[in-house]
């Protein structure tokens, strides 16, 4: 890449606003709808059905394009693999968090050569790369990336490398698609609840629900609720001798975004 280009992109970058948000240049879609191609709800079928992936990924391209046009590069060009590398290095915050996910989809892992963050569960690489990338949520969050954003972007990582998580995390991150794109959030509670469902067999069913509420509302599976109170149970057990309960892992701070539910 010459040296004047380089040059010319740091000092661009360098007035730009720490933490600009992202996913915001689309409305959201007011309610979901069945996709015309795979014809589940539509962003379900993401990444595969094409459709689909055009649904979820606008959000994050358009960001990128604006980011092309900065800097005066044309999309599949010479110079946006470049670009996004550069991104990649920069100090976390330069960039919206939709720029650095989509620079890792352009960026092969220099270990595995897949896509970098999509790799094989042994690759370090992009175990590392991986990790970087929330650092940016945890840093940003509330003022730059709302929890509704958070949870988008889990879900599309989730997808795009499904080997990486445990199916009944991926089958329910697959479920809450279609709900996140509209701005629709479930409760920790009501998340752990799908995931439930999903482990129990009933994914099939769950996939029938046309609306959060419906799906979100699902009873506490009988098994789920005898664990909570043996659980319960246990931490009273558990109390030291001057009957104070032995304190569980701090909670994230106040206003974070809460980690991966499931």
């Amino acid at each position: 890449m010459p040296r004047g280009w380089v040059c010319a992109y740091l000092s661009r970058v360098a007035d730009h606003q720490p933490f600009p948000p992202g996913a915001r240049r689309v409305a959201r879609p007011a309610g979901v709808s069945p996709c015309p191609s795979c014809g589940d709800l539509a962003g379900r079928g993401y990444p595969e059905c094409r459709f689909c992936a055009e649904l979820v990924d606008q959000y994050w391209l358009l960001d990128w394009q604006e980011l092309l046009a900065a800097e005066k590069l044309a999309e599949g060009g010479a110079g946006e693999r470049e670009l996004a590398e550069l991104v990649l290095a920069d100090e976390v915050g330069r960039h919206p968090w939709t720029c650095t996910d989509w620079a890792m989809t352009l960026v092969s892992c220099s270990h595995c050569g897949k896509e970098l963050g999509a790799g094989p569960v042994d690759c370090v690489r992009c175990a590392m790369a991986e990790a970087l990338r929330w650092s940016w949520d945890h840093v940003a969050f509330p003022d730059a990336i709302t929890a509704e954003e958070h949870a988008l972007r889990v879900a599309r990582a989730v997808l795009r490398a499904p080997h990486r998580r445990r199916p009944t995390v991926v089958r329910a991150w697959r479920l809450l698609l279609p709900f996140l794109l509209i701005g629709e959030l479930p409760t920790v509670g009501q998340v752990q609840r799908i995931r439930a469902h999903v482990i129990a067999g009933g994914y099939a069913d769950l996939a029938l629900c046309t609306t959060h509420v419906e799906l979100a509302g699902l009873p506490e599976l009988p098994w789920r609720r005898s664990a909570r109170v043996e659980h319960q149970a246990k931490a009273q057990r558990d109390q030291d001798p001057a009957g104070h309960p032995l304190q569980d892992p701090a909670d994230p701070r106040a206003g974070e975004p809460a980690a991966d539910p499931v």
